[in-house]
């Protein structure tokens, strides 16, 4: 009786606090962005003017504004001289890099190449292990790690305890039929959640698959 009702209690835990969670850490920056620039802007207008949302308002208008800016490539240039203060400040330079690479994630410049989801073969082992097409072009990496028809794959470890940049040839990778977040989910689970895959078979290569199959024909 005691473990029917602990294992009911523990289902639907799992099954709410992560919707609990999602909609606590969204309400806490709409409430973050709403105390910081609704407090400016109270000090630059009337009182009387002001009504509850526009510090959320006009923060999704400054982050608009910033994006549209981060495409003339001045305003690029400039940003990344002035982000290099913060990679020489002292204690700042060891957390800032993290800060940034993790944001750098959800860019969408950064996730049009972090967007192939392969199974890599360990050697002649038969395992199969999920990674992350990180950098395709042997150009844009380091000369010393550039070699001909490899790849830079990421090998994400389960709940989130760090992975692996690890250079594969291509012919040890094949595509999945995965989106980039139901990888990440089932890798960082541990595949102990298989919801979410209703794929059928790959019914299109990927570009790593079709530059694969360029050079070997």
């Amino acid at each position: 009786m005691f473990g029917f009702i602990s294992k009911n209690i523990i289902t639907g835990l799992v099954t709410i606090l992560p919707v609990v969670l999602t909609l606590y850490l969204l309400y806490w920056f709409a409430v973050s962005i709403e105390s910081v620039l609704g407090s400016l802007i109270q000090t630059i207008i009337p009182t009387e003017w002001y009504w509850p949302g526009m510090g959320l308002v006009a923060g999704l208008l400054v982050f608009f504004i910033a994006g549209l800016m981060m495409n003339a490539y001045v305003v690029q240039r400039l940003f990344a001289k002035s982000e290099q203060v913060f990679y020489h400040m002292p204690l700042v330079r060891s957390v800032y890099p993290t800060i940034r690479d993790f944001f750098d994630y959800f860019s969408p410049a950064t996730r049009k190449e972090f967007e192939q989801v392969v199974a890599v073969t360990l050697g002649e082992t038969g395992m199969q292990v999920i990674g992350f097409v990180t950098q395709p072009l042997s150009e844009r990496m380091p000369e010393s790690l550039r070699e001909e028809d490899s790849v830079l794959v990421y090998l994400p470890l389960s709940y989130m305890i760090g992975g692996y940049a690890v250079l594969i040839p291509r012919s040890a990778i094949r595509p999945l039929d995965m989106t980039i977040e139901e990888a990440m989910r089932f890798t960082l689970t541990a595949g102990m959640t298989g919801s979410g895959f209703d794929h059928g078979p790959s019914s299109a290569p990927s570009s790593v698959a079709k530059t694969h199959d360029h050079k070997s024909s």
